[in-house]
């Protein structure tokens, strides 16, 4: 095992952020233009709760100035000044959660907003991305960047605004009744203050960035760990998968305590800061009481206003910090959401006018990387309502002819089309509305048996979804479960086996009712009874469709009215079963390897199914 060893901070290379922060914040006001109304309402009640805040101080001034000049009217005079003290101090509350009643609809709705867009947005990235993405770490980038949004319209409007709205308030009350020094002395300390937060917060925020990156990567790896369980146990390497993780959280907790560390160092400057700008106006406070030339009440006042203005500075680090590390952390999703998606509809696509399903392939050319050719300008037909098989050795390209029958990929040369209309320029969604697949690998949503089943067809009624199972031959083991049509399949539908699972898959095929129909080695996990009866279920559904066969088993296409024989990305022979065995050819030669296997192996087992329940 190779561990990876901390490098020293000069040593480590910087991680190269591009941070587009203005543009990312410009990027969250489509999802605030909904509720603009409800946004401006609740910055009116911020202004009128710090109007209220500032002046409780000014009244409290007041108090003190009466208790200590005037004490025969101690009486009178201070209980009306406290009540008004009372009443702002209650309006500022009452102004201050009105604020957030009315602003909690504008953050959940812009956060609601952004992870359905994102979530739509995934799914129009094309299977390349898709297969190349690591699921774990795509997971954690949306949660954060989403929690993201949040944070900085919480922080804007409860932090950020209300700090600078007090500024200007308490601005016009220092420049207006007092010397200049004191707004001075007041506001330079918090330039001072701001400065310093934001320079060395903009330092410590390539410690963030890699933390992000190590965090997203570790969880990465736990999910492909367990997403892979049972391989991890074939080969024991438990040990192995935690030492990966481990390393990569080792890395991961070095910059983790540098960041902390830094941050100490942070706080400890703006603590300095506050303490001698404090000290600073009280001794210009002191010096007035006693020149003469202010009131107690006035050094009360400029007391109160410090407190009021400091207090929450204090927590302008932690915000400012916060608000630098969320917008890293939108970054990540903004830039998802501008990546383009790889396939995309021709400027005026039209829906697909699909009548009899003649599909043709017309000198294809296709590689999923240039410099790996896997389709070499191929050419077939498959007719309205014909059978049509692909057969040959594994890497052939077959599989690859239903992706492309998509348009999961779009083609590097030649032409698809169907009933004489160019697939590339037809929208996707009439395309896949017109095919349906039973693919040789099914994976189901974690859900209950009768929500995958209905997956085929969400409109359909529980009528139509019983007898679809029937015919896929899956309604006795249905309601032979526990829980019946509730069964929860497992993640993936692990809890079933691979012949229940293509079951399920070809039920949802006939709930579909497409015009054209294609098997992807649709009973390779099957047993031989089973087999026989599903392959009949298949001739049943199959009448009055265009149906494309891509099987290795080959006794499951005999039947077919052509048979394809692809090789290295060629078509190299095609005709009926008979005439190709007789040609021998290389279907030939599979055909009798595959019988010799067939008598040396009589029963074909299937997977054993996890319980269901």
């Amino acid at each position: 095992m190779k561990f990876t060893m901390h490098p020293s901070a000069d040593q480590q290379p910087r991680v190269h952020t591009n941070r587009r922060d203005w543009q990312n914040l410009k990027s969250m006001m489509p999802f605030l233009w909904e509720f603009r109304g409800r946004a401006l309402f609740a910055l009116s009640c911020l202004v009128f709760a710090k109007a209220a805040n500032v002046g409780v101080p000014i009244y409290l001034k007041k108090i003190v100035d009466v208790l200590d000049q005037q004490p025969e009217q101690m009486l009178v005079l201070p209980v009306a000044l406290l009540v008004v003290y009372g009443a702002l101090k209650l309006s500022s509350s009452l102004f201050n959660e009105l604020r957030d009643v009315i602003f909690a609809k504008v953050r959940y709705r812009a956060m609601r907003r952004l992870s359905t867009q994102v979530l739509k947005h995934l799914h129009k990235l094309s299977l390349r991305f898709h297969l190349e993405r690591r699921t774990g770490g795509i997971s954690r980038d949306l949660e954060r960047g989403t929690r993201s949004v949040s944070t900085i319209l919480n922080y804007m409007a409860f932090s950020i605004l209300p700090i600078l709205v007090e500024f200007g308030l308490v601005a016009f009350v220092l420049l207006k009744d007092y010397d200049s020094i004191f707004a001075i002395a007041v506001f330079g300390s918090v330039a001072i203050y701001m400065t310093f937060t934001f320079a060395i917060t903009e330092w410590r925020m390539d410690f963030r960035y890699t933390m992000n990156k190590l965090d997203s990567q570790a969880n990465g790896q736990a999910v492909d760990s367990l997403m892979n369980y049972e391989t991890v146990k074939y080969f024991g390497n438990e040990k192995m998968e935690i030492e990966r993780f481990d390393n990569t959280l080792s890395e991961w907790e070095y910059w983790a305590v540098k960041s902390q560390s830094s941050m100490s160092m942070l706080n400890f400057g703006q603590g300095a800061i506050i303490a001698l700008g404090v000290t600073l106006v009280m001794f210009l406070a002191v010096d007035g009481v006693v020149q003469g030339t202010m009131s107690l009440g006035d050094l009360v006042l400029v007391n109160a206003f410090l407190l009021q203005l400091f207090i929450p500075l204090g927590f302008l680090g932690i915000v400012y910090r916060q608000i630098k590390y969320s917008l890293a952390d939108m970054d990540l999703v903004f830039k998802l959401l501008e990546r383009e998606p790889e396939i995309v509809d021709q400027d005026g696509a039209v829906a697909l006018d699909i009548n009899e399903g003649h599909i043709v392939f017309e000198n294809v050319d296709f590689g999923y990387q240039p410099e790996r050719q896997i389709l070499k300008q191929l050419s077939f037909e498959v007719g309205a309502g014909e059978k049509v098989a692909i057969v040959g050795h594994s890497g052939a390209g077959k599989s690859t002819i239903s992706r492309l029958l998509y348009r999961f990929y779009d083609i590097q040369g030649g032409k698809i089309s169907i009933d004489g209309q160019d697939i590339a320029s037809v929208a996707q969604d009439s395309l896949r509305e017109a095919v349906s697949i039973v693919p040789q690998d099914t994976v189901l949503f974690n859900e209950s048996i009768y929500y995958n089943l209905q997956y085929g067809s969400p409109q359909a009624s529980r009528d139509e979804i019983i007898e679809a199972a029937r015919l896929a031959h899956i309604l006795d083991f249905i309601e032979g479960l526990p829980d019946g049509w509730d069964s929860i399949v497992g993640e993936r539908g692990l809890k079933l086996s691979g012949g229940e699972k293509q079951r399920v898959a070809i039920a949802r095929a006939i709930l579909k009712k497409p015009k054209i129909l294609v098997f992807d080695e649709a009973t390779s996990s099957l047993d031989s009874k089973t087999e026989k009866a599903i392959q009949e279920t298949l001739q049943e559904i199959a009448q009055d469709h265009t149906t494309l066969v891509i099987a290795h088993r080959l006794s499951t296409v005999v039947d077919a009215d052509r048979i394809l024989v692809m090789d290295q990305g060629q078509l190299i022979e095609q005709g009926t079963h008979d005439k190709l065995v007789a040609s021998r050819g290389m279907y030939a030669n599979m055909w009798e390897l595959q019988q010799q296997e067939t008598d040396e192996s009589p029963d074909d087992g299937e997977l054993e199914p996890q319980p269901v329940g």
